[in-house]
């Protein structure tokens, strides 16, 4: 991975994020916005613990050892060494996709944990070292005298915020969805006949697709007593495909117990994603949580209907598009099988597919890097002057 060098000097920006894998969203926004600022002219070091992937030649990264035996533990050493770093560089703006001390801005690829800890865990979770340390990293970002610039993906996030540390308004800045066009839908009949050939899905079965790099988070377990819950008939005749390189192993018994192991397929991660979803004829994303969820604009730009839990933080596209169901919280799973089973053959899957595809036409659901990329620049300026 490279981009065109030049002579000029460029000024610098840091950024900070605990891990990088090539498949993670977290780490695509990262690198994205990343790849937006050094276009425009900005030098890029990059801190991290581990990176995993191709490396561009133009960032500087910097592997800082991890220390500790548990992640909160790692994750708190990893934040005091950026918080020393940024001391002793002020002038350079420090950019985090985690949240932690020193950051003058903060990329919000994750939910709110204070929200979670109280809405999700017991007290005495709450009493516990791990709550401790991520409250106070989140804390660092939020708190009422902290000058943090905040970039969020959707204004549920923003409200989660505040309702815990009072942030200030202005400190918040919204950014539009940041997917890539799909330009295989010309060609969707070939892709999708192809596609299945390679996957050996038989011409006229349905193709439910799940896609996470986490799969518990994603609700893959719900995904699976949903496809186990289809009358007989249905269930021999649909495939459950799913894409993300998480462990599968605890996965794959819950299918054997519920005999339907050879229902599902799993792929791996993949790059290949917006072939894969042409190739289906349903998203599946029952989340436990997700602050944004891109993987539901990317169907919307595929034109493919989706299936989707309501605290998903994009799921407000499906519904304004009316491009699939959104399930109401909290969650039900006899609600999600039967959902499933009714959208499984209704006969409004065109009209759901037509509503996507204008909706991705009409809609910005493509500049979020190029935006943030601004902001963090325009953030960097102040520092300088």
């Amino acid at each position: 991975m490279g981009f065109p060098k030049d002579n000029t000097t460029r000024m610098k920006l840091n950024f900070a994020l605990f891990n990088y894998f090539p498949f993670g969203g977290l780490q695509r926004d990262f690198l994205k916005t990343a790849i937006e600022c050094h276009k425009q002219g900005y030098s890029i070091t990059v801190y991290t613990t581990q990176w995993k992937g191709l490396r561009p030649t133009e960032f500087d990264i910097h592997i800082i050892p991890m220390r500790g035996s548990a992640n909160h533990q790692r994750m708190d050493n990893f934040q005091a060494e950026i918080a020393r770093i940024k001391k002793v560089t002020p002038d350079i703006a420090m950019v985090g996709f985690n949240k932690m001390a020193g950051l003058d801005v903060y990329f919000a690829s994750d939910t709110c944990f204070m929200e979670k800890a109280h809405s999700e865990r017991s007290i005495l979770y709450r009493l516990m070292p791990r709550y401790k340390i991520y409250q106070r990293m989140e804390h660092a970002v939020f708190k009422k005298d902290a000058k943090t610039m905040i970039l969020t993906l959707t204004e549920k996030q923003q409200q989660n915020f505040q309702s815990y540390y009072q942030t200030q308004k202005e400190r918040f800045k919204l950014l539009p969805p940041g997917i890539n066009r799909n330009t295989f839908i010309a060609d969707s009949d070939f892709i999708r006949s192809q596609y299945r050939k390679t996957f050996n899905i038989p011409k006229h079965n349905m193709v439910l697709l799940f896609i996470g790099s986490s799969f518990s988070t994603k609700g893959l377990n719900r995904c699976i007593l949903a496809l186990g819950s289809l009358p007989e008939e249905k269930k021999q005749k649909t495939t459950l495909l799913v894409v993300g390189g998480d462990k599968s192993t605890q996965f794959k018994r819950q299918a054997k117990r519920l005999n339907i192991d050879n229902r599902i397929i799993f792929v791996g991660a993949r790059e290949d994603i917006a072939k894969i979803m042409i190739c289906a004829d349903l998203l599946i994303h029952p989340a436990y949580t997700e602050s944004a969820g891109m993987v539901l604009v990317e169907a919307l730009a595929a034109g493919l209907p989706v299936l989707v839990t309501e605290n998903c933080g994009y799921a407000f596209h499906i519904k304004k598009a009316e491009a699939g169901v959104v399930i109401p919280v909290p969650f039900e799973q006899k609600q999600l099988n039967q959902i499933l089973s009714e959208m499984l053959d209704s006969p409004k899957k065109n009209q759901w597919r037509e509503k996507a595809i204008q909706y991705a036409d009409k809609t910005d659901l493509y500049s979020l890097h190029k935006h943030a990329a601004q902001l963090i620049i325009d953030q960097a300026k102040k520092l300088k002057a």
